[in-house]
């Protein structure tokens, strides 16, 4: 049987679908509204507007607490160079600060509140539970303008990036939440209120889109650099460059990579000089990992390696070797 449905009654359906469409689409904006504003009202008192005094124009940045007894993490680049640097609190209160340790490496630098005070502070979330397309929303203290918020969406995980010192910052998050001038050493948080990432702003211009350095990576340095003001890193003393291998001793030697790092110079007193690595070697592979750049060798270079004999393989005058060397540390 064709049952038929008089005009009237079709626009009545279309209006109260499109009523339903309009209001779900309102109880998500609620609903994202509630998740930011509860976030930001969880965050805030945790995050401060850093005076910087040492360099000739002066500077700052934001930071936040990361322990009630008054740590305070930020980008290294906010404080570099820095003689005093002064915490503003969004409650209006003005504490000195002393540097606990710097880390140019990964831009992060870690400050102590001076007093005995108990500070509200954030927890790092689990970096395995962070998603890519999950909520993100960074927070900052600009030239003591209180909780500036930008909200997004994880957009990319495990990105690279150069730091100011050249060696690559592994574990970088990639967001849709726009970097504000003067939020540089803020929190990246989720809808928990959670750390997620460090607010880094090493790209000038890079407008409209955030980095922050993980929290599994900003957790490590920032545990070390409470313990022990750096973070020791392996080192061997040689001057390289990436160079291509020529196709006639990739067929050779039957060799899958394409580049390796030409050692240009071997420095005096180095933990390189006292092995048989020599200028005009091209290093292959190092502690069982190809090498292929400059960057594969920071990456395997860690705390690790450090006064370890590690095996090194080279290609040397068109053959083959594969020595020890030892590790020294940085």
């Amino acid at each position: 049987m064709i049952q038929w449905i008089h005009a009237d009654a079709k626009d009545s359906l279309n209006k109260n679908s499109q009523y339903s469409s309009r209001e779900s689409e309102e109880n998500l904006m609620d609903a994202y509204s509630k998740a930011v504003t509860s976030v930001v009202e969880t965050v805030s008192p945790a995050v401060v507007h850093l005076k910087v005094a040492g360099n000739p124009s002066g500077g700052s940045g934001s930071g936040f607490l990361i322990s009630p007894d008054g740590f305070i993490v930020t980008n290294q680049h906010v404080v570099e160079n820095s003689k005093e640097i002064v915490a503003e609190f969004p409650d209006g209160r003005s504490l000195k600060t002393m540097k606990i340790g710097e880390d140019p490496m990964t831009d992060i630098a870690v400050l102590k509140v001076t007093g005995n005070e108990q500070f509200p502070y954030l927890n790092f979330s689990n970096p395995s539970s962070i998603k890519v397309g999950q909520l993100a929303i960074a927070i900052g203290n600009p030239l003591g303008y209180e909780s500036t918020v930008t909200a997004g969406v994880v957009s990319a995980l495990g990105r690279s990036l150069r730091s100011r010192s050249g060696r690559l910052i592994e574990d970088v998050i990639q967001t849709d939440a726009a970097l504000n001038p003067g939020n540089s050493g803020g929190p990246l948080v989720n809808s928990g209120g959670k750390l997620i990432g460090i607010n880094t702003a090493i790209i000038p211009s890079a407008q409209g889109i955030c980095f922050a350095v993980g929290s599994g990576t900003a957790e490590y340095v920032i545990t070390r650099l409470m313990k022990n003001g750096f973070v020791k890193r392996g080192y061997l003393g040689i001057a390289g460059q990436n160079q291509s291998i020529p196709s006639r001793l990739k067929i050779f030697n039957k060799l899958e990579q394409d580049s390796g790092v030409f050692v240009v110079e071997v420095e005096k007193s180095s933990p390189a000089k006292s092995s048989l690595l020599r200028k005009g070697d091209m290093i292959l592979s190092l502690n069982d990992q190809v090498i292929r750049s400059i960057d594969d060798m920071h990456r395997t270079l860690d705390e690790s390696t450090i006064q370890k004999e590690l095996p090194i393989r080279v290609l040397r005058e068109g053959s083959l070797r594969t020595f020890q060397i030892r590790s020294g540390e940085i």
